[in-house]
């Protein structure tokens, strides 16, 4: 039997329809998007002395990815986090965000952390034109200009160096020495730690570098106790803290001690091991502490840590939570149709806005989040006082 061209035309019409709809969720596939699915992208350390920074972030990421698939979904569409370890080595970093664009094609990036390993990534990000939001990183020199595809949560390094010099300035200390990281991060913060010395009048008699490695700080603690600071930063991330602080101790010096946000994350573990001589380290902390649950941010995380099993509760993992609520509102106001253009377009719609009253604010320039930091104190057991 022989079509009549109009149904002929309309067979025809119909499969050159649903090939068009085929090659629309290839594409949409493509980008990380499907139908029913979003997927995000996590290159970070989950192995070696810094893995507690991943292992903790990518928790309190999940957790609320847990939360929203449970509601349904964003738009009908679930949220699939694929991560990979990269053992805190930057070209790891690199192989790993390649495979997440390349073969996972992922939509975004998420969840990166280190100063070096972000550096390893943001030129592979940039040339595939895929978002990286809330790395855990705060240094400078990633803020200064807005990169239209990088979006911070966490307040820079530079906010809470400049609360801990400033809180030194008005105790009328006028020097201090610094012991840093030997890596990207140490070098790019310990420079912008002097130049905000040097606004606060506060000298830095010594800088002094320690391996990321490092078993032993008898060294930097003895050309310490030569200069006699009248306090000590350490601008170090995980074990380096504990190493420093063991040596410094046990050699009897009795200067302040202070670190950055990054510098304990295990405070329960790190408090055994020093055998209460974690007590008095004064910290920088960018979110409010896990346990007010006074902060409506706090008690929905605490409450969703209970409802879906989740044992990690800490600083980072609760950073994690709060950087994963802000994201999944970028995804929510990208739209039915979600490309990246419109996630990073419902990323600057937020404004000056509070999530579970915590504040971060955006717009097209800027992207830096949030600018919260606060100083605690560590007890003999881990604890935090303000």
């Amino acid at each position: 039997m022989t079509i009549p061209i109009s149904r002929r035309a309309l067979v025809a019409g119909g499969a050159a329809l649903a090939l068009g709809a085929g090659l629309l969720r290839s594409a949409r596939a493509d980008n990380g998007v499907t139908d029913g699915l979003i997927r995000i992208g996590q290159s970070a350390v989950f192995s070696g002395p810094a893995k507690d920074f991943g292992i903790d972030y990518r928790a309190g990421i999940k957790l609320y990815f847990d939360r929203v698939n449970k509601a349904g979904g964003i738009h009908g569409r679930k949220l699939e986090l694929v991560s990979y370890d990269d053992a805190y080595d930057p070209a790891k970093t690199a192989a790993n965000t390649a495979k997440l664009i390349d073969e996972d094609k992922v939509f975004a990036l998420a969840g990166f952390v280190a100063t070096g390993n972000l550096a390893a990534a943001m030129p592979l990000a940039e040339k595939a034109g895929v978002p990286m939001f809330a790395p855990l990183v705060g240094t400078s020199s990633f803020r200064a200009r807005v990169n239209r595809l990088l979006f911070h949560v966490r307040a820079g390094y530079d906010l809470e160096l400049r609360k801990i010099i400033s809180h030194l300035s008005t105790l009328s200390l006028s020097s201090i020495a610094v012991v840093y990281q030997d890596s990207a991060f140490g070098k790019s913060n310990l420079a912008t730690c002097e130049q905000l010395a040097a606004d606060y009048k506060v000298q830095v008699v010594k800088a002094l570098p320690l391996a990321i490695t490092a078993e032993d700080a008898r060294q930097v603690v003895a050309s310490l106790a030569e200069a006699k600071p009248g306090a000590v930063l350490m601008i170090m991330a995980g074990r380096m803290v504990e190493v420093f602080m063991r040596d410094y101790r046990a050699n009897g010096e009795a200067a302040p001690l202070y670190t950055l946000s990054v510098g304990i994350t295990d405070a329960a573990g790190s408090a055994k091991r020093l055998e209460g001589k974690l007590a008095g380290l004064v910290t920088a902390s960018i979110v409010p502490p896990p346990q007010a649950l006074r902060v409506p941010i706090v008690a929905d995380f605490q409450r969703d840590r209970a409802e879906f099993g989740e044992k990690i509760d800490g600083y980072t993992t609760l950073e994690g939570y709060i950087a994963s609520r802000v994201m999944v509102e970028g995804l929510r106001r990208g739209g039915k149709a979600l490309t990246r253009d419109s996630f990073i377009a419902g990323l600057e719609s937020i404004g000056n806005a509070r999530f579970g009253d915590f504040p971060v604010e955006y717009s097209a320039k800027n992207h830096n989040g949030s600018t919260f930091v606060d100083l605690e104190m560590y007890t003999r057991d881990g604890q935090l006082r303000r």
